[in-house]
């Protein structure tokens, strides 16, 4: 069985000199994203981990739960203060994802894809998701809240009925994972993309390498409406171009991606 993710294992791990240096580790929370934003409304310092063994009111995008029994996923959020505007902040989740990416392909040898905007899938399967969350100062980026769940050793069929087929890494594997080698892989990816997305690159054309989203017909549901089309590209923030049957083009910024198949 997978070993429990304690304080001082995930300190002793970790290679970083940046992501994770100051750390919280929690056997249960409520959300690492709540505590997270509390940190870093409290000055916590760029970098800053909240990980947990298991949340009870843990949050997914447009306001849905995020489940995952204890000790079976990887849990955890970063307080990151990117010099960044707030319309670029989607750039961080791109840095996550496809550090997420690398490091699952870097230790079992799995491709792993996005699904626009912040899901991580395997053969369609969602592996995991991400949740971002800003504070602002005088319109300016003061901090960011980047949390991210992954499946690593749990069932799927555990889940209950989604709105999306789910997956795990033991699924995939057929054996367990262990998580805290997966959590210092990630953190090492993201490191040093995290350093050259403050220095100005831009990380859009190595995510849109990932990107399963692109060429297909999709249908995008957002809170104000839904519309259908070919998602053509993205654009530099990463909003989703989506050619409309008109012809015309249409940018969304946030929004469920279903393919028109399913």
């Amino acid at each position: 069985m997978d070993s429990e993710l304690t304080h001082d294992a995930v300190a002793a791990a970790l290679h970083t000199q940046l992501l994770g240096r100051t750390l919280e580790v929690y056997r249960s929370i409520d959300s690492t994203n709540t505590r997270a934003a509390a940190l870093a409304r409290q000055g916590a310092p760029d970098g800053a981990l909240v990980l947990a063994e298991e949340q009870t009111a843990g949050r997914g995008r447009l306001g849905r739960s995020w489940l995952a029994p204890a000790g079976s996923s990887l849990l955890f959020s970063l307080v990151l203060r990117p010099n960044l505007q707030p319309a670029e902040m989607q750039r961080l989740a791109m840095i996550t994802s496809l550090a997420a990416c690398r490091a699952v392909e870097r230790l079992y040898g799995l491709y792993i894809a996005v699904k626009w905007p912040n899901d991580i899938q395997f053969n369609g399967r969602k592996l995991g998701g991400m949740l971002c969350e800003a504070g602002l100062e005088k319109g300016n980026l003061a901090w960011v809240v980047v949390g991210l769940g992954l499946n690593v050793n749990i069932d799927p069929h555990t889940l209950g009925e989604l709105l999306v087929p789910a997956t795990s890494l033991s699924r995939e594997l057929g054996h367990e994972a262990a998580r805290l080698p997966l959590l210092a892989a990630l953190l090492e990816e993201l490191e040093p993309l995290y350093l050259r997305v403050n220095a100005g690159w831009l990380p859009h054309d190595a995510w849109r390498e990932r990107l399963a989203t692109l060429g297909e017909q999709v249908r995008v549901s957002t809170p104000q409406e839904a519309s259908e089309g070919l998602a053509e590209d993205v654009d530099a923030n990463g909003a989703l171009l989506l050619r409309l049957a008109d012809g015309s083009r249409r940018t969304i910024l946030a929004g469920d991606v279903t393919l028109r198949t399913e």
